[in-house]
This record gives C-alpha cells, sequence and structure tokens, in this order.
C-alpha cells in the first residue's frame, strides 16, 4: 500500500459507513500504474483551491509529479492549500509547486499557458459553478454556462498547440445525467465541450470525465453547513425523506485520480455503487451527525419554531433540524449516474463503471450555442434583456429531455435555512 491515508476517518465513516476508501483496492492495485504514468509528469490543476480539486492533487502528489501548478481565482483557497500542505507531518514529494490565483477562462491565464517553454502531460481541471441553488434568473444561468461550457471549449483550443499533453480530465456531476437543473444542464454541455475534437490538434487527445455522488463535508455541502450552523448556533436544515449517495473528501480524490489516469479515453467515470447498500436516508445522517457532537435532533416542519426554541433546545442537550420539502427550482429528488441512453459496463477497477461519451444527435445545436454565448459576451455587443426560456430552448435544441426533466418552481433554496 502507498504512504497513503486510504481510511475513512471521523464523521466521514458514520456518513459513508465505510472504514476503507471504497476505491482502496484499485488505488492499491494500479500504483505501479499511475507511478510509472504520474512520477516526473507535469501536471496543470485547474480549481485546485476547492474540496474535490485539492483532494485529487494531494493524491496525485504522492505518486511523485516534475511539476505541480494549481490554478484558482480564489486567492485565499490557494493560500488555504499551501498552509495545508507545508503544515503537513506528511512528505510533498514535488519538485516544482506553484500556486497561480488565474481565472482559467481570464486573458493572464492564456497569456502565461502560450508564454511556457515546457509542455503539460496532464491536465486536471475541477473550475465549476456547481450548485442547483444558482439558477437564480438568466444572468446567473449565464454564468454558469460561461465557467461550466465555453471556458471548458475555450481550453481546449488552447491546447492545440501542446503536443506534449497526453490526457485531459473534467469533473463533471451525477447531474449531468437526465438533468433536472440548470446546472445539471451546463454539465451536461461541458462533457460535449470536453469530448467533442479539438480542430487543428494533429494527434486527438485523450479525455475522460466523472459524474459522482455528494462529497461529504466539501465545500458549499449541506453538511458542511450543518458544522457552520452549530458554529454560529442556528438551526440545521435537511430535505425530508431524501436519500442520497456520499463519497468522503478523500475518496473523490481517489475517484478522480483513478478516473483521470486509469480510465479509457473517451469515457465517463461513475462509482460503482450500489442503490441497496450505498443510498442513505439523509434524516438519519443529520442525527448520527448531531449525536457524534453529543446532541439530540428535534425534527420539525415548523421553521419559526426551529429558530425561537433552539436555546431552549441547546440547554436540554438537543438540536433543532427543519425538515424541507423537494419542492424548490432544479432540485432532483433521487440521484443517478447513467442518463437515457446511456450504458454504464464494467472497467478493470472494480469500484468504477465507465460510459463511453455519446455526441449529440443535433451537432449543430450545440455549435449554435456556443456562437449565441460568443457573441453575447463580446465587450462589443450591444445590450439586450435575455431570458430563461430563451437558454432553455437553446439547451433543449441539445439535449431534448431537458424540456421535460427540468424542474421550474417559484420557490428558491436561498428562500431556507
Amino acid at each position: 500500500m502507498l504512504d497513503m491515508d486510504l481510511s475513512n476517518a471521523g464523521l466521514d465513516r458514520d456518513t459513508v459507513g465505510r472504514d476503507m476508501s471504497f476505491f482502496a483496492d484499485d488505488i492499491d492495485a494500479m500504483k505501479n500504474d499511475l507511478r510509472e504514468m504520474i512520477f516526473g509528469a507535469r501536471i496543470l490543476v485547474i480549481g485546485g483551491a476547492g474540496s474535490i480539486g485539492t483532494q485529487t492533487l494531494r493524491t496525485v502528489a504522492a505518486f511523485g509529479p516534475k511539476s505541480l501548478h494549481v490554478i484558482d481565482h480564489n486567492e485565499n483557497g490557494l493560500a488555504e492549500l499551501v498552509r495545508t500542505i507545508r503544515a503537513s507531518s506528511k512528505p510533498f514529494p514535488v519538485e516544482d509547486f506553484q500556486t497561480l490565483p488565474f481565472d482559467y477562462g481570464g486573458a493572464p491565464f492564456a497569456l502565461w499557458l502560450n508564454a511556457r517553454t515546457a509542455d503539460y502531460d496532464y491536465v486536471l481541471n475541477f473550475a465549476a459553478l456547481k450548485h442547483v441553488r444558482s439558477e437564480k434568473d438568466a444572468y446567473s444561468i449565464l454564468a454558469m454556462l460561461e465557467t461550466n461550457v465555453l471556458h471548458v471549449a475555450n481550453l481546449s483550443q488552447l491546447f492545440v498547440n501542446m503536443r506534449g499533453l497526453k490526457r485531459m480530465f473534467c469533473v463533471s456531476t451525477d447531474k449531468a445525467a437526465n438533468p433536472s437543473s440548470m446546472m445539471g444542464a451546463t454539465k451536461r454541455l461541458m462533457e460535449h465541450a470536453l469530448f467533442l475534437p479539438i480542430e487543428n490538434r494533429a494527434k486527438p487527445l485523450a479525455t475522460t470525465s466523472a459524474r459522482f455522488a455528494n462529497v461529504a463535508y466539501s465545500n458549499g455541502s449541506l453538511l458542511q453547513s450543518w458544522q457552520m450552523r452549530l458554529s454560529q448556533r442556528q438551526p440545521m436544515a435537511c430535505p425530508e425523506g431524501c436519500r442520497r449517495f456520499f463519497v468522503t473528501l478523500p475518496e473523490s480524490g481517489h475517484l478522480c485520480t483513478l478516473a483521470a489516469f486509469g480510465l479509457e479515453p473517451g469515457g465517463i467515470a461513475v462509482p460503482a455503487l450500489e442503490p441497496e447498500e450505498h443510498l442513505v436516508l439523509l434524516q438519519g445522517v443529520a442525527e448520527r451527525f448531531l449525536r457524534s457532537r453529543g446532541l439530540d435532533p428535534v425534527f420539525t416542519r415548523d421553521e419559526s419554531e426551529a429558530l425561537s426554541n433552539l436555546e431552549k433546545f441547546a440547554a436540554a442537550g438537543k438540536w433543532p433540524v427543519l425538515l424541507t420539502p423537494l419542492d424548490t427550482a432544479g432540485e432532483k429528488p433521487y440521484e443517478e449516474f447513467v442518463a437515457v441512453g446511456e450504458k454504464a459496463v464494467a472497467t478493470p477497477m472494480r469500484s468504477l463503471l465507465r460510459i463511453a461519451y455519446k455526441a449529440p444527435e443535433n451537432m449543430n445545436a450545440f455549435r449554435q450555442l456556443m456562437n449565441y454565448l460568443k457573441t453575447l459576451f463580446r465587450r462589443d455587443a450591444p445590450a439586450r434583456a435575455v431570458t430563461i426560456e430563451e437558454i432553455k430552448d437553446l439547451i433543449g435544441a441539445i439535449e431534448s429531455g431537458f424540456l421535460k426533466s427540468h424542474v421550474v418552481s417559484t420557490k428558491s433554496l436561498d428562500q431556507r435555512i
């Protein structure tokens, strides 16, 4: 086994019900292959200050790459990443480690990349707008399309002349399968932007992606919000009757490492999780979370009761948990990794299945969307109003099922605890 912690410690173990990483056996079985690919390699990690990017680069670093360059527009996240690595008692076997505060869709990043004299061997992209709650208005949706789709397409074009590049990986989401939200739809479109051939490239670029479950205690996650609600002495909130798949933070890094370096190109990795065994009720997770803190949950559907009685509950060793219905815009009542018309097949890695990428039937519609975005975002473009309906029609021309699967509601997660 590598000098790498493959256990699920503390609260993570309580959430997923596993003592060891779901992907531990495959990481161990592939360690020689992974080391052969990664040792001495030059790797670019985009969006590496986020939870999943950070976990993946820490996994990758254990195999000794020569260069590990991390791009993220979140300066605070990069600073914390460096502090975490430098303060760790474990060695960080990377000769050339750099963090750079770039927006990967911005001009400084493109200029910096073109000025480099050495090619990257691998590019791992984790940059995304990933919250269903971002589905607020047409302009918030445009921001998701710009970050999740247009920037990925532009990124691919930047690599046209990088002949030494061997592989590119972009993380997707389970919400890209039969998407019910605009966020999920933009990540499905991201898969198209990633896998469609790069024009003018001498040879095809090997590309892979991954869809997977909720990452417990990741930045912006529901479980992280529970930690924050307790520290700020506020009620917790939990969708009622909702079951979810979970992976731990370390597991997210193991999964992405296997998908980025071990998956056959042209495929989307999904974890081989079984609903009967691995789907967990969120109310049960909330109960275990509170009991680990010496508290008993008080489940309620009354927001005013949760807010007004918190101190009384806390004095009795209890904590209010507001149960909310799944009736807000874009919310999906269940999780799935495989879309209609797709098939997940076994891989040499027992913990991962592979979905072969399927191009859209209407390629012209995808090109029209890309041209629409490029025209709209031009600095000299005339100002005009944009509607959710026109965006939805453009997406629906590419992913026709989205016109039916999209969950529309006047209610938003921003209106709740």
